[in-house]
C-alpha cells in the first residue's frame, strides 16, 4: 500500500478488511477481502456503509461496498507501539471511521485503526428470511479486529496490545464484543464512552422480528423471502427503515448468548481491563437538538412539568420534587439533568460496579464545562457543556465541531496521554474501580480528581425508583 506521511505520522486509509457484501452475499457474514496485484493506493478513504439522510454525525450513502479501515501511525516505530481499534458512535445507523481523524492519539504514540461496518437495516436485520443477520454489523467488526492481530505489525503496532474503543453505538459494539465467544482473544483492554453496557447493547430476537415486520411489509416482500430483500434497492430498505432507529445485535444468538448486562453479572464475558466513563451533562445534547430542530425552541417554564410526566410517568411526582424548576437556570437545563442522572450516569455507576467485580476497571466522569459547540449551528439557549460527544472534539480533529479553544491545549494533551497510556498499560494515574465505590475520577481543564459521583448524580434516588 502506499499511503501518505504529515506532521509526524502515517495514514493509511480505504484497506479492505473483508470482501463487498454485495449481491447474494447482502445479509452475509463477512469474508476475507480479496488480494490485490500491485500497490494499492492507500490515501482516501472507502465509501462510507448504506446510511439515511438525517443526522451531522452521518454520510448519506448506498454503498454496500464499505468495508474498509484507516491506520494512523507514528512516522517512527519500534513496532512495539499499542494499537488502539476505534469503533464510531452514531447509534449503529449513521457514520464513518473516517470522521474522526486521529492525528494526536498517534502523535501521542499509538497505532490508531479505524473502520467501517454495516450500520441499520443492513447490518442489523431481523427477517427470519436471512436468518443469522441479525448481528452482522458486530461480525463485520470481529473481522476487522481479526486484520488488525495479523497485520498491526505492519504499521509498527502491538499486535499482542490491542484496545477496543468506542463512543456512544461504538461503545455498546464494545458491549458486545465483551459479551460475544466470537470476539474472545481479539483485543486485550476496552474503553467506554457513553455507553452503560447494564441497560443497552442488545436486543430481543422478537423485538428485532417486529422491525423486520414492519420493513418488510414497506418494501413489498411480507413473505419474508431472502430474494425478494435482496433485490430491493438500497435506498427503499433505507426509507422503509427510517431515520431514527437504536439497532442492535439480538442477544440468546451463537454470537451473542448472553446479553450484555447478564454477560457482566454472571462473569461470563470476555474479561479485560476496562477504562468506562460518561459525560457530566449528557442530555443537553439532546435537550438542545431539540431547540434547533425545524420547528423546535427553548422550552418553556410551563412546559417543564409536563415533559417530565411524559418522560418519568408513575414516578413524576418524585422526579419533580428531586428536579424542581427553580434549582435549574431554565427549563432545558433541568430536564437534561433528570434525563442524564436517569438514563446515563446510574446505569454506567452500574455498568463499572459490574465490571469491576470481575476484572480490573477504572471509571471517570468526563466533566469540562467549556466545551465547543457544534459547527455551523445557531448558539443554544444554555450551555451545553459536557454533553453526550462532547469529549470527542478533544481527541479526535472532527468537524463537527469547533475548534477546541487553545488555553485547553493542556487537557486535551493529558487526556490523550492518559488514553494512550490505558492502551499500553491497562491502568491510569488514578486508583482502581472497586465494586462498591462511589467516587470516581472527574476530569476537567480546571480539575483532576476524585468526585462523589453517586451523590452528584442522585443514584440512590434512581436505584429508589427503579
Amino acid at each position: 500500500m502506499r499511503g501518505a506521511a504529515e506532521a509526524g505520522v502515517r495514514a493509511f486509509q480505504g484497506i479492505p478488511y473483508a470482501a463487498p457484501p454485495v449481491g447474494k452475499r447482502r445479509w452475509a457474514p463477512p469474508k476475507p477481502a480479496a488480494r490485490w496485484p500491485g500497490v494499492r493506493d492507500a490515501t482516501r478513504p472507502g465509501a462510507p456503509c448504506a446510511q439515511p439522510k438525517g443526522l451531522p454525525i452521518g454520510v448519506p450513502s448506498e454503498s454496500e461496498d464499505c468495508l474498509y479501515l484507516n491506520v494512523t501511525a507514528p512516522a517512527a516505530s519500534d513496532g512495539e507501539r499499542p494499537v488502539i481499534v476505534w469503533i464510531h458512535g452514531g447509534s449503529l445507523m449513521y457514520g464513518t471511521g473516517d470522521m474522526y481523524g486521529p492525528r494526536r492519539l498517534a502523535a501521542e504514540g499509538a497505532v490508531v485503526v479505524s473502520m467501517n461496518y454495516r450500520l441499520g437495516i443492513m447490518g442489523f436485520q431481523g427477517s427470519p428470511a436471512v436468518e443469522g443477520a441479525e448481528g452482522l454489523g458486530l461480525e463485520d467488526q470481529q473481522a476487522a479486529l481479526r486484520w488488525v492481530r495479523a497485520n498491526a505489525a505492519s504499521f509498527g503496532g502491538d499486535a499482542g496490545n490491542v484496545t477496543l474503543m468506542g463512543q456512544s453505538g461504538g461503545g455498546y459494539s464494545v458491549c458486545g464484543h465483551l459479551a460475544s465467544p466470537g470476539s474472545a482473544g481479539l483485543f486485550d483492554r476496552a474503553v467506554l464512552q457513553s455507553a452503560p453496557c447494564a441497560t443497552g447493547g442488545s436486543r430481543t430476537r422478537a423485538e428485532a422480528r417486529a422491525e423486520a415486520e414492519r420493513v418488510t411489509e414497506k418494501v413489498g416482500c411480507e413473505r419474508h423471502t431472502a430474494v425478494c430483500l435482496r433485490r430491493k434497492p438500497v435506498a427503499e430498505l433505507l426509507d422503509a427503515y427510517g431515520a431514527f432507529n437504536e439497532p442492535r445485535p439480538v442477544a440468546g444468538t451463537d454470537l451473542m448468548p448472553l446479553a450484555p448486562a447478564e454477560a457482566l453479572r454472571t462473569g461470563r464475558f470476555n474479561r479485560v481491563p476496562v477504562l468506562i466513563g460518561v459525560n457530566r451533562d449528557e442530555e443537553r445534547g439532546r435537550v438542545l437538538g431539540r431547540e434547533l430542530a425545524p420547528g423546535g425552541a427553548p422550552m418553556r417554564p410551563e412546559e417543564y412539568e409536563p415533559a417530565v410526566r411524559a418522560e418519568f410517568g408513575p414516578d413524576a411526582d418524585a422526579v419533580l420534587e428531586r428536579y424542581p424548576l427553580s434549582a435549574h437556570g431554565s427549563a432545558g437545563e433541568a430536564l437534561a439533568a433528570a434525563l442524564t442522572d436517569a438514563e446515563w450516569a446510574t446505569p454506567t455507576l452500574d455498568t463499572a460496579r459490574l465490571l469491576a467485580r470481575w476484572t480490573p476497571t477504572r471509571m471517570y466522569e468526563f466533566a469540562e464545562d467549556d466545551t465547543p459547540w457544534f459547527n455551523g449551528y445557531p448558539g443554544p439557549s444554555f450551555a451545553p457543556r459536557a454533553q453526550h460527544m462532547a469529549e470527542l472534539a478533544y481527541f479526535f480533529d472532527l468537524a463537527l465541531f469547533e475548534d477546541v479553544r487553545p488555553e485547553q491545549e493542556p487537557f486535551r494533551d493529558r487526556l490523550l496521554r492518559t488514553w494512550v497510556g490505558f492502551a499500553g498499560s491497562g491502568r491510569t494515574d488514578w486508583p482502581r474501580f472497586r465494586e462498591g465505590d462511589r467516587h470516581v475520577q472527574s476530569l476537567s481543564a480546571e480539575r483532576w480528581d476524585r468526585a462523589d459521583f453517586a451523590r452528584d448524580h442522585r443514584y440512590a434516588f434512581w436505584k429508589s425508583v427503579g
